[in-house]
């Protein structure tokens, strides 16, 4: 294998064996002396090739829709390698995969050490050295058949061998992401270690690879290259030869004129090769059980030698190999600039690859491909100069930051900024931190679960979203998706089979045969954990986000699911949903009546209801209007949120397009929904969340949404009448206790219009309210000055005032209320249950029991006082 980098010099056998290649130290009389580095000690390699592209005739498969591109297909089976799952102390960590043009892959991979092909092992304890990289390679091999993956790919050059003879495999996973080959025109694997099974035409079986080790063993322990000088045809007539062959390591060194150093090799390590290179697959041992054989005990019994962190830079000691790329690409890494910089990307005019000919039948005559699309096995690594100098500023103590309070943390100047999120996003220093510190808090979870919801509102760094969502919804995995049946054919298998082809396609992980394999269980568990439900188009594009995130982790992307739709959604997907979806649109109608009277009065007028838009909206939380990248960051401000919240995202959507709305008919809106304008989610995120912090909490109860605990004696709590009023009410109504609160917490922004009888005033009243009897009031002229009260219009509109209405009679409340929305005035609330609900029959008031108040305010002085 050739590796090029422009700061990478060729190393020779004789520098591995004086330790001269390893970065990091310097050898003075035979000893090794660290040094402080200058740069990473671990390196991260960079190799590319491209997929195999559908023959010209073949555009479309059975189900009539486009072939998903190879390249896809590549990208979705890579994501396994990238998982927790496949962690192991004998594997190269696998950190990306990019999809390029033209069926391009790219992968970034761990590169620790050196190829086995380069190093030089020397005679002292060579067997004894043998043995050790097989045990390892043998651990390596067993960890994968475990996680039900081949490597396939196992030869000298993709065997890393460090200096103390630590293995790991490198580039194992080539077999699995080409879906064994199928994806890619060039071969898997060198035909010289490949297993007589294999050349004749086996794909799966997993005791191949010990095959491939025993060729291996054979060649270190012989000391030649087998079958060198022979052409790839003659090598494979070779091994085939192999299959009548009773023992055929000592055949090999019989025809390489070993024979003398087989015959004087250790029994053990001989044993061990000649079990690997058994020919009958059936009888060849499995990685996991020629683990086992005796002649490795001297190696399980030595202890694993002990990371020296004295040469690591911070970097290094604090963070993982995958955190440390995603910060160098913040940094400004780019994994084909580096490719292009080198060489193995070549920027070729996109005419020389027109066909020449086009026949009517599809076929086209193009002129040959060019060199640069051939595989190319060669090797670059990363430069992280420019992130290590742009982090050498901070301080060890910032890697490990103690979290005193939660509000002097996020007040301190790495936090206090107010760059939008996008650019936060991508600062790199700003990422740093965060990602330090919610690692930390991650890593006590659940008992930091508070501390999590606080650094939350702040911002989600992208690195930890899908963890972060699933700690902010209680998640705690517990085996629950895996007991689940998810392959038993189901009456909804049909729609969820037509549903996946169409969900978020445009993203290449969900439109990958892997993704929608993952989305298909997902969905089909769901359906499985809730009988009680139906299955409800909408439902893909809900789970889309958290399988999207959690690509990985199909348990964590479940329970997330199962634990959003309860909150949020709740009884939306029952079969008979029509009371549930119809509360919540006329509850999303009164907030905007609420919130934005001149918009709501123009949609009432045309008849636009939300019944024509708004059901999408909701019953997807907006998954499926806007793209991922969107809802990501609506839906971090959602997650944090109550059941009321997807209310006011739907209304910062209408004050978005306010100005063309107001302009519009009826007809003219249905077609700006049917393709929903742009809409900057930035100002979406800030608009609802100050819409939710200045909203009452009452005037979003829902009957029908999902209450953790019972209502209190104040709080709102609807009987089947009241629901049925509520439902043809365009005005929302207010309880009690939020009354009092507004009172005790917002007096300068609460305004209590008090439509009683002067006489009924007198008697009894709340202070500072404003009598104006309804009998006095001519709803005909919607205008504030026809209601004969000094400075009412300066008194409501000074700042966000919210009014309530307080009235004897429900009726006359909602009708004055419709003046004063009809008159502009935002923020209109009817008092629930009217003045009855504060009086008592001593002719006092209920907000007089300063009882009851000091218990809601938790021992605070009330602000307000009432009197008589």
């Amino acid at each position: 294998m050739k590796v090029t980098n422009s700061s990478t010099e060729r190393r020779t056998a004789s520098e591995y064996q004086s330790g001269s290649i390893f970065r990091g130290c310097s050898v003075e009389s035979g000893a090794v002396v660290p040094m402080a580095p200058s740069k990473l000690n671990y390196r991260i390699s960079v190799l590319t090739f491209f997929a195999k592209a559908h023959p010209n005739d073949e555009c479309c498969g059975t189900n009539g829709l486009p072939l998903t591109p190879n390249s896809i297909g590549i990208f979705g089976r890579a994501q396994l390698l990238k998982s927790d799952a496949l962690r192991h102390e004998n594997l190269c960590t696998y950190l990306d995969a990019i999809r390029g043009k033209h069926e391009r892959t790219i992968i970034v991979q761990e590169y620790v050490g050196c190829p086995l092909s380069e190093t030089f092992i020397g005679e002292n304890n060579k067997q004894e050295t043998l043995l050790r990289i097989g045990y390892q390679v043998l651990s390596a091999l067993a960890h994968l058949n475990q996680c039900g993956l081949v490597c396939r790919n196992l030869d000298p050059s993709n065997v890393m061998v460090s200096r103390d003879f630590s293995v790991k495999l490198y580039n194992y996973g080539l077999y699995h992401m080409t879906c064994g080959g199928r994806y890619v025109s060039f071969p898997i694997g060198n035909v010289r270690y490949l297993a007589p099974e294999v050349l004749l035409g086996s794909r799966e079986n997993v005791k191949s690879d010990v095959w491939s080790l025993g060729i291996v063993l054979a060649e270190l322990a012989l000391g030649c290259t087998l079958w060198e000088s022979l052409k790839l045809s003659q090598i494979m007539r070779k091994v085939l030869s192999l299959v009548n062959t009773q023992n055929v390591f000592e055949k090999i060194a019989r025809e390489h004129n070993r024979l003398e150093v087989y015959e004087a090799m250790d029994a053990g390590l001989r044993r061990i090769v000649e079990e690997c290179l058994t020919i009958s697959p059936r009888k060849r041992p499995l990685a996991k059980e020629a683990l086992d054989d005796p002649v490795f005990d001297f190696v399980r019994l030595c202890s694993s030698p002990t990371a020296d962190s004295s040469g690591l830079t911070l970097v290094e000691k604090h963070l993982s190999l995958s955190q440390i790329y995603y910060l160098w690409q913040l940094a400004g890494g780019d994994v084909q600039q580096e490719l292009k910089k080198e060489g193995l990307i070549k920027s070729e005019a996109p005419i020389l690859s027109l066909p020449n000919l086009v026949m009517l039948n599809g076929k086209s005559i193009s002129p040959p491909k060019s060199q640069s699309f051939l595989h190319d096995n060669r090797i670059i690594f990363l430069n992280f100069n420019t992130l290590l100098e742009r982090l050498s500023a901070i301080p060890e103590e910032d890697y490990l930051p103690l979290i005193y309070n939660t509000d002097a943390y996020l007040e301190s100047p790495i936090f206090k900024t107010e760059l939008p999120l996008v650019i936060r996003e991508r600062d790199m220093i700003y990422q740093f931190h965060r990602i330090v510190l919610l690692n930390t808090l991650l890593q006590g979870y659940p008992y930091t679960h508070d501390l999590l919801r606080s650094f939350a509102a702040k911002d989600i760094p992208p690195l930890f979203r899908g963890q972060v969502w699933a700690c902010l919804l209680g998640v705690v995995e517990n085996g629950m998706y895996e007991r689940l049946d998810k392959c038993s054919p189901t009456h909804t298998d049909r729609q969820i089979e037509v549903d996946i082809p169409r969900c978020h396609q445009y993203n290449e992980l969900l439109s990958a045969p892997e993704g929608h394999a993952k989305l298909k269980r997902l969905l089909k568990a769901w359906v499985s954990a809730h009988p009680q439900y139906v299955y409800w188009q909408g439902l893909d594009s809900l789970t889309a986000p958290f399988l999207y995130l959690n690509f990985n982790n199909e348990e964590r992307a479940f329970l997330s699911l199962y634990k959003f739709i309860p909150k949020y959604l709740h009884l939306f997907f029952l079969k008979d949903n029509s009371s549930i979806i119809k509360e919540y649109l006329v509850k999303f109608f009164q907030l905007i009546f609420f919130h934005e009277p001149a918009l709501a009065k123009h949609l009432h007028g045309i008849n636009f209801i939300p019944e024509l838009y708004a059901i999408p909206w909701f019953l997807t939380m907006f998954s499926h209007v806007f793209p991922l990248h969107k809802i990501f960051h609506l839906w971090d401000k959602l997650i944090l949120g109550d059941n009321s919240y997807p209310l006011f995202i739907g209304i910062a959507i209408l004050k978005q397009l306010k100005s063309t709305l107001l302009k519009s008919g009826f007809n003219e809106c249905i077609l700006l929904f049917s393709d929903l304008p742009d809409i900057v989610i930035e100002s979406c995120v800030n608009d609802s969340e100050t819409m939710y912090q200045f909203t009452p909490k009452s005037i979003t109860y829902r009957k029908y949404a999902l209450h953790e605990e019972g209502p209190e004696e104040f709080d709102l709590n609807y009987t089947e009448d009241d629901l049925r009023e509520v439902q043809a009410e365009l005005h929302p109504r207010i309880s009690v206790y939020d009354l009092i609160r507004l009172l005790r917490d917002r007096p300068a922004s609460t305004a209590i219009l008090d439509i009683r009888s002067s006489l009924d005033y007198r008697k009894v009243a709340i202070e500072n309210s404003i009598n104006i009897p309804f009998s006095s009031v001519s709803l005909k002229e919607p205008r504030l000055d026809a209601l004969n009260v000094p400075r009412l219009e300066a008194y409501l509109r000074r700042q966000p005032v919210i009014t309530i209405i307080v009235s004897v009679s429900h009726e006359n409340a909602m009708l004055f209320a419709k003046f004063l929305v009809d008159s502009d005035v935002p923020y209109v609330a009817v008092l629930h249950r009217g003045f009855e609900a504060i009086y008592r029959t001593d002719d006092k008031l209920i907000l007089q029991t300063f009882d009851y108040i000091n218990t809601l305010a938790k021992h605070l002085t009330p602000i307000a006082s009432f009197t008589e």
